[in-house]
């Protein structure tokens, strides 16, 4: 599972006007990770919090998660944006993050994957 190591967060992306969710995601793994990916099923996980630390707590944002694989294709992280991607195990990512928002999610996935077979 590809996180960004300074932080350990999962991969973010910034919607554009006339994108879907998965159109967003597709886009930014592409031009962060350059990895083409495949979605895996429907899962959809979301989250929101208040921009308190960058000084607008009466802005929220929101964000969607899903679920997606790549085969064969090698990283090449976006230069200024990405400084290191590292896969890690379902433990090493739940140790890596920082907010329990972010740990849900990726139990979630897991549960999801468990369920699902994929």
């Amino acid at each position: 599972m590809p996180i960004r190591q300074a932080s350990g967060v999962f991969p973010r992306a910034t919607w554009k006007r006339g994108e879907t969710e998965r159109e967003t995601a597709l886009r930014e793994i592409k031009e962060e990770t350059g990895l083409d990916v495949q979605f895996l099923g429907n899962f959809r996980a979301a989250d929101e919090h208040a921009l308190l630390r960058e000084g607008r707590p009466d802005v929220t944002k929101q964000i969607t998660y899903f679920l997606a694989e790549y085969k064969g294709q090698s990283f090449r992280p976006q230069p200024g944006e990405i400084s290191q991607i590292r896969l890690m195990t379902f433990e090493e990512a739940l140790d890596a993050f920082q907010y329990e928002s972010s740990k849900r999610i990726l139990r979630e996935a897991a549960a999801y994957l468990s369920a699902h077979g994929t």
